[in-house]
């Protein structure tokens, strides 16, 4: 036998994930043609030209090989505190990288991310509900899988959307119930429009069991503000909703008028304790990039002790998260001091990256504002923008009498062909809005402000020519 698609999972076939889809992998055909791509499909800072830090790489080298703290060259360039603080990760973790650890992570990492948690938010923190993830997708899976019990069962999700999301609930043969995110007003979370979603699906016959929040947004960038939380938290409680806060990108934030403020902190404030909370966090975003080491932990809040220990069961199916990225976890949530001889190139380090992320989109906002057509509001945090394109009409399309079907398969062909278009065109690679969803009779694309600046620069004058042309062309066949 063959094995063909139709012998495949229906669940996976209808899952769809559009970062890595079509577009992306014309690009790579391209690439190795000989064509020059500048990739803006996805958030991978040292696939395009970020540096990993110093004091995560030189502390992670001396943990997979404890022999080069017994060279004198080694201990000679590394600073005195990371070889200390490699030497106190294996006093405490023996067997280093190589062995497998407890499901839920190593101890004292998990302790440490408490205490990080702790620190940011000035609240209690429990070490025993903190899982150690192989990267927040993990973590965001476990918890979807876990509160999809039955086909009718829906999960909120934010339109536009992250498509692990949408993709997740479709393997878990789940039902996506997409609430739209307010472009007019910063792509902050609107009540109104929740309240619509949540109604909508239950006329539909889904039972709404959960809600996910991404703070900083991804795709739109948007940093929510302390009253839009204290909104969705209430939201979830008067509709016994859980919540799946996603906030990898809370240390990009660039907007000097907003602020990260975790849910957990505000939940605490309002004294809530009957809203269950999924927190997530990962080494891969922020300032450190690290995606390849697949670092991140996931925090339960407001569950029971039973439903903590089917979690812990769900981890240990897959015996423990990779360690190399638990040890990137601990790094990220334990830098080093202001006192300790590696702070001030890691300060400088991180800095430098968080800076050039705010110039980077900056210049990307100036240039779309240039281009007759494009607008975009300027990226508060995370490293997306979110682009609306203006299409002309096309002549003889109605998309009011289409189903919702038909009309999110129209528009996804335009805004596809679009995006085809400017890949074939100029080498820059972006995905369609309609991979994460969008208003409909609304276009967009979203790209990353990761590569180098004078590719940033690049890419806008590139862009406002194909754009320019691009509209010209369909407004001659409309």
């Amino acid at each position: 036998m063959i094995l063909g698609r139709k012998h495949l999972n229906e669940n996976l076939l209808g899952a769809e994930y559009a970062v890595r889809g079509p577009i992306v992998i014309r690009a790579q055909e391209l690439e190795r043609g000989g064509r020059k791509i500048i990739y803006c499909n996805i958030g991978n800072p040292q696939a395009l030209g970020q540096s990993p830090l110093t004091y995560l790489r030189q502390t992670l080298s001396l943990i997979e090989h404890p022999e080069l703290m017994n060279q004198q060259a080694v201990v000679s360039l590394y600073p005195g505190d990371v070889i200390s603080r490699a030497k106190s990760i294996l006093q405490r973790h023996p067997h280093g990288s190589g062995a497998y650890t407890q499901s839920t992570g190593i101890p004292f990492i998990r302790e440490a991310v408490a205490e990080f948690i702790r620190n940011r938010d000035g609240i209690p923190t429990d070490s025993d509900q903190v899982i150690l993830t192989d990267g927040a997708s993990k973590g965001a899976q476990a918890v979807l899988l876990a509160l999809l019990r039955k086909k009718s069962d829906g999960f909120m999700i934010p339109i536009p959307q992250y498509p692990l999301y949408s993709a997740s609930i479709a393997m878990y043969n789940g039902n996506q119930i997409g609430y739209y995110l307010d472009e007019s007003n910063h792509w902050q979370l609107n009540e109104a429009a929740l309240i619509e979603s949540l109604e909508k699906a239950k006329l539909r016959g889904i039972h709404p069991v959960g809600i996910v929040v991404i703070n900083p947004g991804n795709p739109t960038g948007a940093v929510l503000s302390y009253d839009n939380i204290k909104m969705v938290v209430e939201f979830a409680r008067h509709h016994d909703l859980s919540i799946i806060a996603d906030e990898v990108y809370q240390e990009n934030v660039y907007d000097p008028d907003s602020r990260f403020y975790s849910f957990a902190k505000i939940m605490h404030d309002l004294d809530i304790t009957d809203v269950p909370l999924f927190s997530l966090h990962s080494a891969s975003k922020g300032f450190l990039g690290e995606c390849g080491h697949r670092g991140g932990y996931l925090e339960l809040r407001n569950i029971s002790p039973e439903v903590l220990t089917e979690f812990v069961k769900l981890q240990s199916i897959s015996l423990c998260a990779n360690v190399a990225g638990q040890l990137t976890t601990y790094l990220m949530v334990s830098p080093p001091e202001a006192n300790e001889e590696s702070y001030p190139l890691y300060n400088k380090e991180k800095n430098d990256i968080l800076s050039a992320l705010k110039n980077k989109a900056e210049t990307l906002k100036n240039g779309i504002d240039q281009i007759d057509g494009l607008s975009l509001d300027l990226p508060q945090g995370a490293m997306y923008a979110f682009v609306k394109i203006d299409l002309p009409a096309e002549k003889g399309v109605n998309t009011e009498k289409m189903t919702e079907a038909e009309r999110l398969k129209y528009e996804g062909q335009r805004d596809s062909s679009y995006c085809m278009s400017l890949l074939e065109q100029t080498g820059i690679c972006v995905v369609p809005g309609s991979g994460f969803g969008q208003l409909p009779g609304t276009f967009h694309f979203r790209t990353t402000f990761l590569p180098p600046q004078n590719e940033i620069e690049e890419l806008v004058l590139r862009l406002k020519t194909f754009h320019e042309n691009y509209v010209k062309k369909e407004s001659v066949l409309s």
